[in-house]
């Protein structure tokens, strides 16, 4: 019997890679790229590693998985940087990856090339590519699911607590289903968007200037570029990556800092998130805004006056191509004169929002 081949992808890509003192976990990345279904040392997957400021042999560690033959899969470029001063930080590496990884699709496939990125301490499923592009046929962005790598060792305490925080965090998604539900974005879906797991098309990423390149957030500043344009992000479950479960990362707010955070949780810290009344008065703002893009002149100015944006304020959201970029650009108003959300520990706040859930589906 002969084991069945997973088909050729037929859409150009790259995966980019920002890295800084990973020669640890770098190779477990790049040895999961190198197992990705579709892709065979005669038609290779597109890597490029951008090495930032790394002092630990992480260059060194790739060159010898290379000269092993275990990346026999990937076609890798290594770019090694020395940032400096206020540049040295991942959003500056990851721009400078993903706008390597563009040129290079630009230089040999033309502008129909997809660009993906990862976090270089992250681990992914066989069919991770092949699940953003085929995301991708209904989508300008995708998201990729994150899922905590615990590497065996989790302790069964702080597993429950993952477990309680994503809950809270789909009951909010299941908030806005009822209320205000995406249609390029259906249930079942996830939350994620993150440097760990996207995917977007070189083309897109070039029209909105690319990648912002910030200390901390780089990667939510670009997808709020990209919806701020009208792209519709999917979030499909079957995109996943693991991503590491250690307290100390590279980067000052993200996912190493969230980890440590919850670790503190066993040791008594309360763990606060936003009352189930926030995400209810977000989403029916939102939905309003979705409603007046639809209208046509005095009534859109009307009903937008009654949410709080003066005619002004209209004028300047620009030309929106459609719902999605209207609703985005014109919340990002509206919020930053909004009160800061209410916080309550994470169990209050997951009971009052499958009341609210309960209540809404009864009345309607």
């Amino acid at each position: 019997m002969t084991l069945a081949t997973a088909a050729p992808i037929a859409r150009p890509c790259v995966v980019c890679i920002p890295a800084r003192n990973e020669a640890e976990r770098l190779p477990l990345l790049l040895a999961s790229l190198a197992r990705q279904d579709g892709f065979s040392a005669e038609a290779p997957l597109r890597v490029v590693v951008l090495a930032n400021n790394c002092t630990d042999g992480t260059v060194p560690a790739v060159r010898a998985l290379q000269e092993s033959g275990a990346l026999a899969t990937l076609a890798l470029r290594v770019i090694e940087a020395a940032l400096e001063g206020v540049q040295a930080h991942v959003g500056t590496a990851r721009r400078m990856a993903l706008d390597s990884g563009a040129d290079w699709l630009d230089a040999e496939t033309g502008p129909d090339g997809i660009l993906l990125t990862t976090d270089a301490d992250a681990r992914l499923p066989a069919d991770w590519v092949a699940a953003n592009l085929r995301a991708l046929r209904a989508a300008d962005v995708v998201g990729g699911r994150l899922v905590i790598d615990a590497d065996g060792a989790a302790d069964p305490r702080l597993a429950e607590l993952h477990a309680r925080i994503e809950r809270y965090w789909a009951a909010v998604r299941r908030l806005e289903d009822i209320l205000d539900p995406p249609p390029h974005d259906p249930a079942p879906r996830h939350g994620d968007h993150t440097g760990a797991s996207l995917a977007v098309p070189v083309a897109l990423y070039r029209a909105v200037g690319g990648l912002p390149p910030l200390p901390c957030g780089e990667d939510n500043a670009l997808v709020n570029l990209l919806r701020e344009s009208g792209a519709r992000l999917r979030h499909g479950p079957d995109v996943r990556v693991m991503v590491s479960a250690r307290h100390q990362g590279r980067v000052s707010g993200g996912m190493a800092t969230e980890m440590a955070r919850r670790a503190r949780v066993l040791d008594g810290e309360p763990y606060l998130l936003p009352e189930a009344a926030h995400w209810q008065a977000l989403v029916l703002r939102r939905a309003a805004l979705r409603r007046a893009f639809h209208l046509a002149g005095p009534a859109r100015a009307e009903a937008c006056a009654r949410l709080g944006l003066s005619a002004d304020e209209l004028a300047a959201l620009g030309d929106c191509p459609n719902d999605i970029a209207f609703v985005e650009r014109a919340d990002r108003i509206l919020e930053s004169r909004s009160a800061p959300a209410r916080e309550c520990p994470l169990d209050r706040a997951l009971a009052d929002l499958d009341a609210l859930a309960l209540s809404l589906r009864d009345a309607a």
